[in-house]
């Protein structure tokens, strides 16, 4: 029975982890539009300030106690994600889009290698091949040209990834160390105090209502930021950072399907390969295999 309990949780929390990736790559064509109304970090620190006040009204009604570590922790996974938000709009002032999103996707690579370095595990050859099929997948769903050219928007675009990676990774471990509620609550708050002193010091009034995006706030605060932030907090205590990171590959093929609905983007050949490679994916890293024994070898000094 307790098996049987186990595995429906797993399942649980994967189908809300992919709900979430869901809402985060509707809102994808939402949050564009926002972002040609205001200047990006004004919205961030309005969509994360928001966030972290709305859940904060429910501390009274939950009434979850709250330690030192819990708001140490919280504010570790807080910068790691601004930074992430910080480095991929860097980024975008430099390099193109596709460019962008493809090395942002690189986290999903990244987690299983920083995992392995980090917590001196060897690399299951199951996540390490889902990794590899999600990397192709994403650069032909990403990719717009037939030539890349490398200037420093993409090591922004790179930093963005590791940043991302380390998120994932440490939210995995944190969320089985501390109450969930908080954790999600204080890294929605750094980061929107973090936008809003950037919007500051950058000339932007952060503070002020700009009425063009109501709409966008509220989808983006209640499903893109509390629903989802809340759940992958939660659900990752179930599911391990490679497998959260596979998932999320999801996020570029919901966009892609919601903008070719909404906005009439032609997703292409290579789009619909990519995507298809991600499924692929994400279906091999849950497929049982023994250990990679290269990698456990490689990694072998680190024991």
């Amino acid at each position: 029975m307790m098996l049987q309990n186990k595995k429906l949780r797993i399942a649980g929390a994967y189908i809300l982890l992919i709900l979430t990736t869901f809402f985060w790559g509707v809102t994808f064509v939402v949050v564009k539009d926002a972002v040609n109304q205001v200047d990006v970090f004004v919205f961030l620190a309005q969509r994360f300030i928001a966030a972290a006040l709305i859940l904060l009204l429910l501390w009274p009604f939950l009434k979850r106690p709250i330690n030192g570590k819990t708001l140490l922790k919280g504010g570790v996974l807080g910068v790691m994600l601004f930074g992430g938000f910080a480095f991929q709009t860097v980024a975008l002032l430099y390099t193109s889009a596709s460019n962008t999103a493809f090395l942002t996707g690189l986290n999903v690579v990244f987690v299983p290698l920083l995992s392995a370095v980090i917590f001196k595990k060897a690399i299951a050859a199951k996540s390490l091949a889902g990794a590899v099929l999600a990397f192709i997948g994403l650069y032909l769903l990403c990719a717009t040209g037939t030539s890349w050219s490398f200037n420093k928007g993409d090591l922004f675009g790179f930093a963005c990834s590791i940043c991302i990676a380390i998120h994932i990774i440490y939210t995995g471990k944190y969320a089985r160390e501390c109450d969930v509620y908080w954790l999600t609550t204080i890294q929605l708050g750094v980061i929107g105090l973090l936008s809003l002193l950037i919007a500051y010091f950058t000339g932007h009034d952060a503070l002020a209502w700009y009425p063009e995006i109501r709409d966008a706030l509220i989808i983006c605060v209640l499903f893109a930021t509390i629903f989802a932030f809340l759940v992958q907090t939660g659900m990752q205590q179930f599911i391990s950072p490679p497998s959260t990171a596979l998932i999320f590959c999801l996020e570029p093929v919901f966009a892609a399907v919601c903008a070719y609905f909404l906005i009439d983007e032609n997703i292409g050949v290579n789009g619909l390969i990519g995507a298809g490679l991600i499924l692929l994916g994400m279906i091999l890293s849950e497929i049982k295999l023994k250990k990679f024994k290269g990698f456990r070898s490689a990694f072998g000094a680190l024991y």
